[in-house]
């Protein structure tokens, strides 16, 4: 596991901008599941701004790790944050988008998404394999959309699962553990005090850590990286 800390989330930003950049043209095409979140903000509006023609953008396949089943015009939307803040700044084919329809039954849509997957993606032990899958960590310590009450997801033989927001009920389209944990190469986008806590019962394997989907998260033949601010992992 590689950790790399920095003190503010424009850095953070920075640090993974140069690190998708040199693994992006290592294969082609290059297959990528994207996360929504704050960090992930900065660093679509800092590639579309100083990155735009330094990525191969023909050969770069865009997923979505996670999604909340809404329309994709909803401020709630993945899909609408990256295409805002990123598709529409860039010349990428629209065949290299692959969205997941989060105005569709849910259920349905992660059968259909999965299917998808399976069918464009390489295979390795069984799986589709991504090359890069961008992920975020929330306060309570879930990723992607598994949360702690449904670690199930981590072990679910499908691709792709509905999850539950525990706290709004909100249905969410994601990837599963399995697939997660079977990608070349999985990078944590962390920043903020309030994550302080669940990144340190992590990384010190303390009693607690088992809770929080995100300590699961451990590629089993592929490359692991946390990219930090200060803030997340205490001065």
């Amino acid at each position: 596991m590689n950790k790399y800390i920095f003190d503010s989330s424009a850095e953070v930003a920075k640090a993974f901008a140069d690190f998708y950049l040199e693994h992006s043209n290592d294969a082609q095409p290059y297959h990528v599941a994207l996360s929504g979140g704050s960090t992930p903000k900065i660093l679509f509006d800092l590639i579309a701004k100083d990155y735009v023609d330094k990525f191969s953008w023909s050969n770069i396949h865009f997923w979505w790790g996670d999604e909340r089943c809404v329309a994709p015009d909803d401020d709630d939307s993945n899909y609408k944050m990256t295409k805002e803040r990123l598709l529409d700044n860039i010349d990428i084919p629209e065949a290299n988008i692959h969205r997941i329809l989060g105005e569709n039954d849910p259920a349905g849509e992660a059968v259909r998404y999965g299917q998808e997957i399976e069918q464009f993606l390489p295979q390795t032990n069984g799986l589709p394999k991504f090359d890069l899958i961008i992920l975020g960590m929330g306060p309570d310590g879930h990723t992607a959309s598994i949360f702690p009450h449904e670690m199930e997801l981590l072990d679910a033989e499908s691709v792709c699962a509905v999850a539950t927001h525990p706290e709004s009920g909100q249905k969410r389209v994601s990837l599963t553990g399995k697939v997660i944990n079977n990608a070349a190469q999985i990078a944590f986008l962390v920043t903020g005090a309030n994550k302080f806590e669940k990144v340190d019962s992590i990384f010190e394997k303390k009693e607690d850590h088992k809770l929080y989907p995100a300590a699961y998260i451990r590629p089993s033949n592929g490359e692991l990286s946390w990219f930090l601010d200060q803030a997340a992992i205490g001065k």
